[in-house]
Protein backbone atom coordinates (compact mmCIF):
# COMPACT_ATOMS: atom_id res chain seq x y z
CA UNK A 1 0.00 0.00 0.00
CA UNK A 2 2.95 2.50 0.69
CA UNK A 3 4.31 2.15 -2.48
CA UNK A 4 1.46 2.54 -4.29
CA UNK A 5 1.04 5.80 -2.72
CA UNK A 6 4.70 6.71 -3.28
CA UNK A 7 4.31 6.18 -6.90
CA UNK A 8 1.12 8.22 -6.91
CA UNK A 9 2.77 10.98 -5.24
CA UNK A 10 5.31 11.17 -7.75
CA UNK A 11 2.98 10.84 -10.57
CA UNK A 12 0.83 13.52 -9.71
CA UNK A 13 3.61 15.63 -8.76
CA UNK A 14 4.35 15.18 -12.66
CA UNK A 15 1.34 15.83 -13.65
CA UNK A 16 1.09 19.03 -11.53
CA UNK A 17 4.44 20.03 -13.40
CA UNK A 18 3.13 19.21 -17.05
CA UNK A 19 0.02 21.11 -16.37
CA UNK A 20 2.11 24.46 -14.97
CA UNK A 21 3.95 23.84 -18.46
CA UNK A 22 0.29 23.15 -20.50
CA UNK A 23 -0.76 26.74 -18.98
CA UNK A 24 2.96 28.54 -19.09
CA UNK A 25 3.26 27.96 -22.76
CA UNK A 26 -0.52 29.06 -23.65
CA UNK A 27 0.36 32.31 -21.59
CA UNK A 28 3.73 32.22 -23.81
CA UNK A 29 1.95 31.87 -27.21
CA UNK A 30 -0.29 34.80 -26.17
CA UNK A 31 1.75 37.61 -25.15
CA UNK A 32 4.74 36.42 -27.42
CA UNK A 33 4.50 38.56 -30.92
CA UNK A 34 6.97 36.10 -32.98
CA UNK A 35 4.86 33.86 -35.29
CA UNK A 36 7.56 31.13 -34.79
CA UNK A 37 7.24 31.02 -30.71
CA UNK A 38 3.35 31.21 -31.09
CA UNK A 39 3.64 28.01 -33.21
CA UNK A 40 6.02 26.52 -30.65
CA UNK A 41 4.36 27.08 -27.31
CA UNK A 42 1.26 25.87 -28.49
CA UNK A 43 2.86 22.88 -30.04
CA UNK A 44 4.35 22.49 -26.61
CA UNK A 45 1.34 23.05 -24.95
CA UNK A 46 -0.52 20.63 -26.93
CA UNK A 47 2.27 17.97 -25.89
CA UNK A 48 1.72 18.82 -21.96
CA UNK A 49 -1.83 18.11 -22.11
CA UNK A 50 -1.05 14.93 -23.54
CA UNK A 51 1.55 13.81 -20.77
CA UNK A 52 -0.81 14.69 -18.71
CA UNK A 53 -3.68 12.12 -20.06
CA UNK A 54 -0.94 9.59 -20.66
CA UNK A 55 -0.22 9.72 -16.73
CA UNK A 56 -3.90 10.09 -15.58
CA UNK A 57 -4.42 7.16 -18.11
CA UNK A 58 -1.68 4.87 -16.47
CA UNK A 59 -2.65 5.91 -12.59
CA UNK A 60 -6.18 4.79 -13.88
CA UNK A 61 -5.70 1.31 -15.33
CA UNK A 62 -3.71 0.84 -12.03
CA UNK A 63 -6.69 1.92 -9.82
CA UNK A 64 -5.24 4.77 -8.78
CA UNK A 65 -6.40 8.41 -9.07
CA UNK A 66 -4.68 11.59 -8.90
CA UNK A 67 -5.21 14.21 -6.23
CA UNK A 68 -6.21 17.67 -7.92
CA UNK A 69 -3.92 20.11 -5.36
CA UNK A 70 -3.00 22.76 -6.95
CA UNK A 71 0.87 23.49 -7.47
CA UNK A 72 2.22 26.57 -4.96
CA UNK A 73 4.86 26.60 -7.58
CA UNK A 74 3.04 26.48 -10.99
CA UNK A 75 1.22 29.66 -9.42
CA UNK A 76 4.15 31.58 -8.57
CA UNK A 77 5.98 30.64 -12.18
CA UNK A 78 2.56 31.62 -14.19
CA UNK A 79 2.25 34.84 -12.17
CA UNK A 80 5.86 35.72 -12.74
CA UNK A 81 5.49 34.68 -16.72
CA UNK A 82 2.15 36.84 -17.27
CA UNK A 83 3.76 39.63 -14.99
CA UNK A 84 7.27 40.01 -16.96
CA UNK A 85 5.18 39.30 -20.32
CA UNK A 86 3.54 42.54 -19.40
CA UNK A 87 6.22 44.50 -18.11
CA UNK A 88 9.10 43.80 -20.49
CA UNK A 89 6.50 44.27 -23.68
CA UNK A 90 6.55 41.30 -24.88
CA UNK A 91 10.47 40.75 -25.58
CA UNK A 92 11.46 37.57 -26.98
CA UNK A 93 14.60 36.68 -24.66
CA UNK A 94 12.97 37.09 -21.48
CA UNK A 95 9.95 34.84 -22.36
CA UNK A 96 12.01 32.52 -23.47
CA UNK A 97 14.29 33.09 -19.61
CA UNK A 98 10.87 32.28 -18.13
CA UNK A 99 10.09 29.40 -20.36
CA UNK A 100 13.12 27.78 -19.61
CA UNK A 101 12.93 28.59 -15.93
CA UNK A 102 9.32 26.78 -15.94
CA UNK A 103 11.49 23.81 -17.93
CA UNK A 104 13.95 23.46 -15.34
CA UNK A 105 11.05 23.12 -13.01
CA UNK A 106 10.02 20.02 -15.03
CA UNK A 107 13.21 18.36 -15.87
CA UNK A 108 13.84 18.06 -12.10
CA UNK A 109 10.68 16.73 -11.86
CA UNK A 110 11.07 13.81 -14.40
CA UNK A 111 14.58 13.49 -12.67
CA UNK A 112 13.16 12.92 -9.32
CA UNK A 113 10.53 10.56 -10.93
CA UNK A 114 12.45 8.42 -12.74
CA UNK A 115 14.90 7.73 -9.17
CA UNK A 116 11.72 6.07 -8.09
CA UNK A 117 10.44 3.04 -7.70
CA UNK A 118 8.11 2.82 -10.66
CA UNK A 119 6.03 -0.33 -12.10
CA UNK A 120 7.06 -1.39 -15.46
CA UNK A 121 4.39 0.76 -17.73
CA UNK A 122 4.86 3.71 -15.60
CA UNK A 123 8.31 3.77 -15.78
CA UNK A 124 8.42 3.69 -19.71
CA UNK A 125 5.83 6.86 -19.48
CA UNK A 126 7.63 8.45 -17.14
CA UNK A 127 11.25 7.65 -19.70
CA UNK A 128 9.47 9.01 -22.72
CA UNK A 129 7.85 11.90 -21.26
CA UNK A 130 11.44 12.52 -19.26
CA UNK A 131 12.91 12.29 -23.05
CA UNK A 132 10.45 15.09 -24.51
CA UNK A 133 10.51 17.51 -21.61
CA UNK A 134 14.58 17.89 -21.85
CA UNK A 135 13.85 18.21 -25.60
CA UNK A 136 12.00 21.13 -25.20
CA UNK A 137 13.82 22.45 -22.42
CA UNK A 138 16.95 22.32 -24.59
CA UNK A 139 15.05 23.75 -27.77
CA UNK A 140 13.85 26.89 -25.72
CA UNK A 141 17.14 27.53 -24.23
CA UNK A 142 18.86 27.37 -27.44
CA UNK A 143 16.16 29.38 -29.14
CA UNK A 144 17.03 31.94 -25.76
CA UNK A 145 21.14 31.44 -26.41
CA UNK A 146 20.44 32.88 -29.95
CA UNK A 147 18.28 36.02 -29.37
CA UNK A 148 20.27 38.95 -29.01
Amino acid sequence: MERNNEYVSVVSHLIERCKDGSVGYKHAADDVEDQDLKQLFRQYAVQRDTMITELQDALHQMGQTQSESPSLEGKVHRTWMDLSSALLSKDRKQVLNECERGEDYAVAAYDKALKADLPGQLKTIVQKQYQQVKEAHDTVRDLRDQTK
